[in-house]
């Protein structure tokens, strides 16, 4: 059977993608667009109403295909979709590391969310890796669907983790990308933590940079902080703030304060590590009293990167409930303020013309493409052909991003 794969949404799904390719292709052949297969599996994205739109009309292109629906859309979205006859089974997150023996299946089967991965991967085509560590949320954000749909915190195991990326580094996999759903409870249920597993990855050897998803203020520690000052961990941290204000953030169900993440930042700033942040803006609530509060805040904060969300409700949340709905243009304005300021302090940060060591990703426009230590682009020009190597760069010309010719 040719089967087709299409992923929607986070890190997560994208690893889970890979493992369900991993599984089918020894029985069956994954191929690299819809037209060639006989199914589809669709691996969904449901955080937001617009998410589960384009899930939809993806759906309703290619009902000339059997398709299989699974993901985080099959627990909100999979039954109506199902009863409309739109697609031929409904499988929770459970039954993907079992999707070869529901290729035939019609129905739904969602499962329960006591389960964590157990199979490996062990194909990758690139030399980068997503690796999930860990699964769920136990955290109940006012705006967030996910506890909904992924289900509880819980940790894989630290040998399956370990075995993954050792089997990772000897196919030539050099950089590896930890994620999860709320990565850094990692361990909270079987006695680690997320500095104690890097500190055993940090042993496997070959791997030449570890990138850390984002993370709660309340899961950096010393012990996390010691490893990334003196190791091959990513010299940036991505910590989800979502607001800066303290009123906000108590509508929003936030366990963040001001008053706790400010001194966080500033002692990381002054490690010299780069620092991103998600922020929401227009959710219900911020007044334009509470908006100016809050970019006085955030104009403290030494970030370097930052991923701006413009609140739209999610059905089934606390948030889609509230009132005080702020207009579309006020968000997308809030959301430039924040976006400009960044860049520019992303660009004084770059400024500092550290030497940077560059693993080159890509090939595009007559630039070779890839990410420092600090999660900053790099483009080169260069008559050797670099695609998967590491680069030092010490001469390099920084605009909007940084340029170099080796």
């Amino acid at each position: 059977m040719n089967i087709f794969i299409k992923t929607f949404g986070c890190r997560s799904n994208i690893y889970d993608s890979e493992l369900m390719k991993n599984i089918l292709k020894k029985s069956h052949v994954i191929v690299d667009n819809e037209e060639k297969a006989d199914l589809i599996i669709i691996n969904s994205c449901t955080v937001t109403n617009f998410a589960d739109r384009d899930v939809r009309s993806y759906i309703n292109k290619w009902q000339n295909k059997k398709i299989v629906f699974t993901g985080c859309g099959a627990y909100t979205q999979g039954e109506k979709l199902f009863k409309e006859k739109k697609i031929n089974a409904v499988l929770g997150h459970k039954y993907k590391e079992e999707i070869d023996k529901y290729l035939n299946f019609e129905g739904i089967e969602l499962g329960d969310f006591d389960f964590v991965n157990k199979k490996i991967i062990t194909d990758i085509s690139t030399t980068k890796a997503f690796v999930k560590i860990q699964e769920g949320c136990d955290f109940e954000c006012a705006y967030c669907i996910l506890p909904k749909v992924r289900g509880h915190s819980r940790s894989l195991d630290e040998k399956t983790v370990i075995e993954q990326i050792k089997y990772l580094s000897q196919t030539g996999i050099n950089e590896i990308v930890l994620t999860g759903i709320n990565m850094g409870s990692y361990g909270k249920d079987t006695g680690s933590s997320l500095a104690k597993l890097i500190k055993k990855i940090l042993k496997i050897g070959r791997i030449k940079r570890i990138r850390i998803g984002s993370l709660e203020p309340t899961q950096i520690d010393e012990e996390l902080i010691e490893i990334a000052s003196d190791s091959i961990l990513e010299k940036h941290f991505h910590i989800a703030l979502q607001h800066t204000s303290d009123t906000m953030l108590r509508i929003m169900k936030r366990r963040n304060r001001v008053s706790n993440t400010l001194p966080l930042f500033e002692k990381l700033a002054a490690y010299g590590f780069a620092l991103g942040t998600d922020i929401i803006v227009g959710h219900p609530g911020e007044s334009e009293k509470i908006w100016e509060e809050a970019f006085n805040n955030f104009k403290k904060y030494p970030l370097t990167h930052i991923h701006v969300f413009r609140f739209t409700p999610r059905d089934g949340t606390i948030s889609a409930a509230m009132k005080q709905q702020i207009r579309g243009d006020i968000t997308k304005k809030r959301a430039k303020i924040l976006h400009d300021f960044v860049q520019k302090t992303n660009y004084n940060f770059r400024k500092r013309k550290n030497e940077l060591f560059v693993h080159i990703e890509d090939e595009k426009n007559g630039f070779y493409q890839g990410f420092d230590e600090y999660y900053n682009k790099m483009l080169i020009k260069s008559d050797k052909f670099l695609k998967g190597e590491w680069v030092r760069v010490k001469d390099y010309e920084v605009k909007e991003v940084n340029y170099a010719k080796i």
